[in-house]
């Protein structure tokens, strides 16, 4: 082998090598999307490498590690813990950062940021140096939920057995029978009087009634149909192979993939 040969090869390992042991990974993207840079020692100035004021999203693989607002670690400065930070937005760095370097472990910092969210290194995140082509999308299915019950209160009026009242039917007929009286005259009197007597009962005893009446909270449900989708399937074929891919947001024309393994990279 060659001397340039040689050269060639030692660099492509080396490469390969800072990539195995990387220990901290920015994106240029919330949620681990876009171009990504690595770096496993310490980085005064991120313009040398074309990524400052840009990292939007950090996974840290090992390690504790100090970010900064400025280079040569001034400014605003926040330790991070070993983890997947899917937005730096929350805690104010959010294309912000300028310099990283590694830092003892300790159980606490006072300038350390709120742990990151339990839960594994996104599994399709863009790698550093790793060459991304765009793949027409062929076919999208929005996914929905099954039916949701829902539920709600309602009061309602409802009316008790009604039982004859004595003293209703008691008032009522003595009204009835002045009413009668008053109205009626002559020889018909005494027949106004005791259809007025029958009339001032009935009255009476459907008033008495009119208390039986009471409400109370009546629960109710029915089945609604999900309208939001829980993902959507994506597929895209990729030299001749047919690739699926659940998505929780509706892609565009293109998917973004891996050159060589046509795995999905957002």
């Amino acid at each position: 082998m060659n001397k340039t040969m040689k050269i060639a090869v030692a660099a492509a390992a080396m490469g390969l090598a800072s990539q195995a042991f990387a220990q901290i990974t920015f994106y240029e993207g919330e949620g681990w999307r876009g171009r990504a840079y690595s770096a496993n020692t310490t980085v005064r100035d991120l313009s040398r490498n074309g990524f400052n004021d840009r990292a939007s999203s950090v996974v840290i693989d090992r390690g504790q590690w100090e970010v900064c607002s400025d280079a040569n670690f001034r400014g605003q400065c926040m330790v991070l813990r070993k983890g997947s930070y899917e937005s730096l937005r929350g805690m104010g760095m959010n294309d912000r950062i300028s310099s990283v370097r590694p830092v003892k472990p300790r159980d606490r910092y006072e300038n350390e940021a709120p742990p990151p969210v339990a839960q594994p290194s996104y599994e399709w995140r863009r790698r550093p140096s790793e060459r991304i082509v765009d793949v027409p999308v062929s076919d999208v299915h929005a996914v929905v939920g099954s039916p949701e019950q829902r539920c709600w209160v309602e009061r309602q009026q409802v009316s008790e057995p009604s039982r004859p009242n004595a003293g209703g039917v008691i008032a009522g007929a003595l009204i009835g029978g002045i009413l009668g009286h008053q109205v009626g005259g002559g020889t018909g009197r005494q027949v106004a009087t005791a259809g007025g007597a029958i009339a001032g009962a009935a009255i009476g005893n459907n008033v008495a009634n009119q208390n039986n009446v009471s409400t109370r909270d009546v629960r109710r449900c029915e089945n609604v149909s999900n309208q939001k989708p829980e993902y959507w399937d994506v597929t895209y074929n990729y030299r001749g192979v047919q690739h699926r891919v659940q998505m929780s947001a509706p892609p565009g024309n293109t998917i973004a993939v891996n050159s060589q393994t046509g795995e999905p990279r957002m």
